[in-house]
């Protein structure tokens, strides 16, 4: 045995071991449907289309649209650039870190429940206008980069600054992927808010059908200290600081005015009367009489033109409560009233929300030194302006690798950028041998029952590493390794985990830099399944190894196993994944070792060694009689009568779901098709996140190779 094989046979060899996609079965066991995530339909076209579009032209078309107002919504100071800062905002705004949901990727706000959001009043219009420039580009031009777009050209238009556009973002089908934003009875099952306007996380925002909170103040009482509190929580909610907060806030209230003509209110919603939707009860519903948010008036004196203005004014006078034309609390100054041109003409004070006031009130005294600084520095609020706009409108885009566009500035913090790959990369056929002597000559050995374990463990770590891949927003994934770091390793999912990082330490140390932990990581877990009695799984190398592992702050798993998971929970996590469910439920299959599940505290494994790669998980599951069994440390799972195997609940979960079980059965009658099919779902778990543009994957050939 050479000392390379040595090293690793003398590290210690236990690691918790549990597949992430898991859930429990709710009393009674009912059904759950329509969770499989349906994938935004880029046309093959699609990624040529964008490469090719003129993202000029489309910027010289908006800037003459933002200055021709038309009769049937006429733009406020002659100008619709304020109107398509909002529709940017609100497209953006609705992403939310607890699950990647939200954001203007996929262009969802056409759509219902999002179309209808009483903070979306009115947005309709602003599509309407684009359409013309839509319809011109076609394909290339996709609605959630249209938007995105406006709202930038009009910012600058007005003066003021943009850090960059990243474009390439995916317009969905229909609104599916918002259903569990809410309003809908699946945002009621799933995430609950007993209070609307007490919301709490996961939900994005304090009250669902607005971008983030009441705008009056809490439960619409106009406290200014109770509402700073909720904007720093929202705000948070998609991963936003206070000085981020801060220039959100005064960059987009430097623009436009509010709406609130009259008490009676915009009238139906899209969903509502979809033939008319909102046409304003106050007179003509339009100009001086619209109605969209309640409130009434600028923030600023010249609402058209980008400056710190917003935070003079908050500095500079006392504001008081009244209720405003609209029928809602807001703020006026206590004296002379500093005085904006009006939207079709005449003059108009200016006016704050409970919302703005609360930035000078919060309780922690965080917020009022920005508001100072920003408001006798405008260079650094547009810094701080720039960098959260873009932020905002590009979080839900994930790494700078999907951007396109001639104007995407460099990876970003909240992008989590990834050093380049070795220019020069090991020979894997020589990584692949050693992997394999030492898998092979561990089960050789006299501990053949824990060495022959160790393939089992490996495929575990492959699979906890990739499967923290989120499609909604594309984080997370094995590119960057950030299984070695913390949160990522101090999970209760990848408890041990690191022993078995260790005991691959020599592999990576006798090949150097130019096998990174994230290659060496997948192709152990491929070399694993191999000898385990797979197919041979093909290999694609390139990935690259994050220094920190901060990229896996917001992907701890809301399945892990315990008895208290739910089938809602499954599916909401098959939702997530990327995968369909075929490939969801197969890779269940993936061999587990006895060593891992007494890690987490259970006891024992369905396979009596954990190194069989077969269907024998599926035939496990359906001919046995499973009965509940608490293990030594308290763990509830499940027992098969007379043997000594065992389950979790989540396994069983598969048997309770009509859809899951066919499948199941699939794989039970037929080892082959389990073994072809498992090889292809690995490969692309795997690959997911090897991004090449917004719609390309830089290892499709590889997963070709795997499904063939």
């Amino acid at each position: 045995m050479n000392m390379l094989l040595a090293l690793v046979l003398s590290s210690p060899l236990f690691a918790a071991g549990l597949c992430p996609r898991m859930g429990t079965a709710p009393l009674g066991h009912p059904l759950v449907h329509g969770f499989e995530r349906p994938e935004p339909q880029a046309h093959e076209r699609f990624a040529a289309a964008a490469e090719g579009l003129d993202w000029d032209a489309v910027r010289a078309d908006l800037k003459v649209l933002f200055k021709e107002s038309k009769d049937h919504w006429p733009a406020d100071y002659g100008n619709y650039g304020p109107l398509f800062v909002r529709l940017a905002w609100h497209c953006s705004g609705s992403y939310r870190t607890s699950d990647g949901r939200g954001g203007c990727d996929g262009g969802r706000q056409r759509f219902d429940p999002e179309r209808s959001w009483e903070d979306n009043t009115n947005l309709d219009k602003a599509r309407s206008l684009l359409w013309p420039i839509k319809q011109k580009y076609g394909l290339g031009l996709s609605w959630g980069d249209l938007i995105i777009l406006a709202g930038n050209t009009a910012v600058q238009s007005m003066g003021g600054p943009i850090l960059g556009f990243c474009g390439g973002r995916i317009d969905a089908t229909d609104g599916s992927e918002s259903v569990e934003l809410g309003p809908t009875e699946e945002q009621a099952r799933d995430f609950p808010c007993p209070v609307n306007g007490k919301c709490e996380k996961p939900l994005g925002s304090t009250t669902v059908g607005l971008i983030y909170l009441n705008p009056e103040g809490p439960m619409g009482q106009p406290i200014p200290e109770q509402s700073a509190p909720q904007v720093r929580d929202t705000f948070g909610r998609m991963a936003m600081n206070d000085s981020e907060t801060v220039a959100l806030i005064g960059g987009g209230h430097a623009f436009g005015k509010t709406h609130g003509a009259c008490p009676a209110g915009p009238g139906p919603s899209p969903k509502e009367d979809p033939a008319n939707p909102w046409p304003g009860k106050c007179g003509s519903g339009r100009g001086t009489d619209a109605f969209t948010s309640g409130f009434e008036g600028p923030w600023t004196t010249n609402p058209t033109a980008w400056d710190n203005e917003y935070f003079q004014l908050l500095t500079s006078y006392t504001w008081v409560k009244h209720m405003g034309p609209g029928g809602k609390w807001q703020w006026k100054v206590n004296g002379t009233q500093p005085v904006a041109p009006g939207p079709q003409g005449g003059k108009q004070p200016t006016m704050m929300m409970t919302t703005d006031v609360s930035l000078t009130k919060d309780p922690t005294n965080q917020y009022q030194p920005l508001v100072k600084q920003f408001a006798g520095d405008q260079a650094a609020f547009d810094h701080a302006w720039m960098h959260a706009w873009y932020k905002l409108t590009s979080r839900d885009m994930g790494p700078v690798t999907r951007c396109l566009g001639n104007d995407v500035p460099p990876a970003q913090p909240f992008q989590y950028p990834l050093p380049s790959p070795p220019k020069s990369l090991a020979n894997f056929t020589e990584v692949r041998a050693v992997l394999s002597e030492l898998l092979q000559a561990q089960g050789a050995s006299d501990a053949a029952h824990s060495g022959r374990s160790l393939r089992a463990m490996f495929v575990h770590l492959a699979s906890q590493c990739a499967s923290t891949f989120r499609s909604t927003d594309y984080l997370g994934g094995c590119n960057g390794a950030r299984i070695r770091f913390s949160p990522e390793k101090d999970w209760a999912v990848n408890k041990g985990l690191q022993t078995v990082l260790r005991s691959l330490e020599p592999v990576k140390a006798k090949f150097g830099d130019g096998l990174t932990w994230a290659d060496l990581i997948v192709l152990a877990g491929n070399v694993a399944i191999e000898l385990a009695g797979g197919e041979a799984m093909p290999f694609c190398p390139g990935r690259s190894d994050a220094l920190a592992g901060e990229g896996s702050a917001y992907l701890e798993p809301s399945v892990d196993g315990e008895f208290n998971n739910t089938l809602d929970q499954l599916k909401l996590a098959l939702f997530k994944s990327g995968l369909t469910t075929r490939e969801f439920v197969v890779l269940s299959g993936q061999p587990r070792s006895p060593e891992l599940m007494r890690a987490r505290g259970f006891h024992g494994s369905w396979d009596v060694d954990g190194a069989a790669f077969s269907n024998s998980y599926f035939t496990a599951l359906l001919s046995e009689t499973w009965q509940e069994y608490t293990s030594k440390n308290g763990k509830k799972q499940y027992k098969a009568k007379g043997k000594d195997l065992f389950m979790l609940k989540t396994d069983l979960l598969l048997t309770y779901d009509p859809e899951f079980l066919a499948i199941a059965q699939d794989y039970a009658s037929d080892n082959e098709l389990f073994k072809k099919e498992f090889a292809a779902a690995w490969t692309r778990l795997v690959t997911l996140d090897r991004f090449d543009g917004p719609a390309g994957n830089a290892c499709a050939a590889t997963a070709r190779a795997a499904a063939e």
